[in-house]
């Protein structure tokens, strides 16, 4: 770990014990699980008395994220959305962390609120419900009503809910320093999906940012009657602060009462699916999170968000990628589909290109063939996920949360109507996409964005051949050359080196007969540095000869 960590460590060293002790906990209850007697397995429990060695390891890594607290649930949650990283299962299990956390104190609660809008609560509010409606990890919601008579919701962030993510955030860096020497973690890139968790935990610690999410849709949809985005009150709003319409109506999740109250629920997955292709597809902004809690059903079948924190956004180059990939599925041409993919992720240096072209010719057969109604859009987004991960290639966020939102959206509709088939309403969507990417106007547009590149390149162009010229003239230009691996390559040679010089040094001493031993009687006629430097350069070889050897290089070609 880096010198610059300490201060930290120590500034946060209770966190770290904390942190330390349960990730020691569940790696004993691993250790139990494995190899401990049966009776031995119920000793480890998490929190609410469950018992952790009885459950398989990814289950016990969402027990202990939920037990870690606030940052690590956020962390979990972000990690469900990266199933090239950790694989499709682990983000499975990692949708199901729960968030429930404990409320803060009334008071400490109008305190917050007082203190953001910059008047008593009285002022601001006719009545304010001190009991919350839910508690999560940011913060908590609570029930009240305007001067005006209309029933809100205020969402309030927890009190010091800053500063403990901040900690956290401090420790996990430091974590993921560590793991990223360990080679075992090294695929999962600890160092790049911390950053990552960074950006999205800070977006969704203000509020601000939700509310301008909620207007954006409400625009985009304020002349849909199918579905209602809740009303912000942006004079009640800040950013620990945030004001909104109370929507009643019943989760999606309680699909019996939605039976028993005459919903149509055939009806209700089309609208849901259509609303989510219609963000996604036309208006490259979509709500992230399609969570069966976060969707509520209104009378005559309109469709209610909620939770407007995590948003995605597609720009025209992912909606072209995304058109490049149909073409080739459709076409079963899996070296252009191949291409692709290494295009738009993170390849690791060394990668099989010929294994992922037979794995991708493989999936590209199967599905490519499949009829609309025989499609399974979530097994095939999952099994190019997985096939992504193996091959080690990492893939932009913006579009590995694309990939989660499709495969929800198709969860989420099929528990409301299970014959449900989202690739079958994705059809229209599909043509249009297509239709956009070969459009006369969208060509136009990238000649244009094409054009005003070249003209740039052509401004710049001459000063810069001209300041090269000037550096060449002057003698300040320089080359400068980042050799990778070749230091363990120098230190040997070195160490080589050293070791011959030694040992011819040590050779010339013997037969220069210095400092000659004279007992005891075994070493009679040999020189003291002489067998001293002899000792050493064999040493020192056989530590060479050991390095080479462990590295499996000592005959290879390459």
């Amino acid at each position: 770990m880096r010198i610059s960590s300490i201060p930290q460590i120590y500034r946060h060293v209770n966190r770290w014990r904390e942190i330390l002790s349960v990730l020691s906990k569940y790696e004993l209850a691993a250790w139990i699980g494995r190899l401990g007697p049966d009776f031995a397995k119920d000793l480890l429990k998490a929190r609410g008395g469950m018992p952790i060695a009885r459950h398989p390891w990814r289950t016990r890594i969402r027990l202990a994220l939920a037990e870690l607290g606030p940052a690590f649930i956020k962390l979990g949650q972000v990690l469900s959305t990266r199933a090239d990283l950790v694989g499709v299962e682990l983000a499975t299990e990692l949708q199901q962390l729960q968030t429930n956390v404990p409320a803060d104190p009334p008071k400490v609660v109008r305190a917050t609120v007082e203190a953001e809008l910059g008047c008593p609560i009285e002022e601001a509010f006719a009545e304010f419900d001190d009991e919350p409606l839910a508690s999560a990890s940011i913060g908590q919601v609570h029930r009240a009503r305007l001067p005006s008579g209309e029933a809100v919701v205020v969402k309030v962030q927890h009190a010091a809910i800053v500063q403990k993510i901040k900690t956290d955030l401090d420790i996990l860096g430091g974590l993921a320093h560590l793991s990223q020497r360990i080679p075992e973690f090294v695929n999962y890139r600890p160092e790049a999906i911390v950053s990552e968790f960074k950006r999205t935990i800070r977006r969704e610690l203000d509020f601000s940012r939700e509310e301008r999410n909620m207007q954006q849709f409400a625009a985009d949809f304020g002349d849909n009657p199918t579905v209602h985005i809740p009303r912000t009150f942006p004079e009640l709003c800040t950013g620990r602060v945030l004001t909104m319409e109370l929507i009643e109506g019943i989760k999606l999740s309680e699909t019996d009462r939605l039976r028993d109250e005459g919903f149509d629920l055939a009806e209700i997955a089309r609208r849901g699916a259509d609303l989510y292709l219609e963000m996604i597809f036309s208006k490259g902004f979509y709500h992230a999170d399609p969570h069966p809690g976060n969707i509520m059903i209104l009378e005559g079948n309109v469709v209610g968000l909620l939770d407007f924190g995590m948003v995605g956004r597609i720009d025209e180059q992912l909606h072209e990628q995304f058109a490049e990939m149909l073409v080739a599925v459709g076409n079963r041409d899996a070296e252009h589909l191949t291409s692709i993919i290494m295009r738009v992720g993170t390849v690791s240096p060394g990668m099989d290109r010929a294994g992922l072209c037979l794995d991708v010719a493989d999936f590209v057969a199967h599905y490519g063939g499949l009829s609309l109604e025989r499609f399974d859009l979530s097994g095939a987004l999952n099994e190019l996920t997985e096939m992504v991960r193996r091959y080690q290639i990492m893939l932009p966020a913006r579009i590995a949360i694309l990939l989660k939102v499709l495969v929800t959206l198709e969860g989420t509709s099929r528990l409301v109507n299970p014959a449900f088939s989202l690739i079958e309403v994705m059809a229209p969507y599909r043509k249009k996409m297509l239709w956009r990417r070969f459009s006369p106007r969208r060509r136009l547009r990238k000649i244009r964005r094409l054009v005003r590149e070249v003209e740039h390149l052509v401004d710049i162009l001459p000063r810069g051949i001209i300041d090269i010229l000037e550096q060449v003239q002057t003698g300040k230009f320089d080359v400068h050359l980042d050799h990778h691996g070749l230091e363990p390559s120098v230190n040997r040679l070195v160490l080589g080196m050293l070791a011959s010089f030694l040992f011819l040094g040590s050779a010339v001493l013997q037969s220069q007969h210095v400092a000659i031993i004279t007992w005891p009687q075994f070493l009679h006629g040999l020189s003291a540095p002489g067998a001293f430097g002899f000792t050493v350069s064999i040493a020192l070889g056989m530590r060479l000869w050991r390095a080479i050897k462990k590295s499996g290089r000592l005959d290879s070609r390459k």
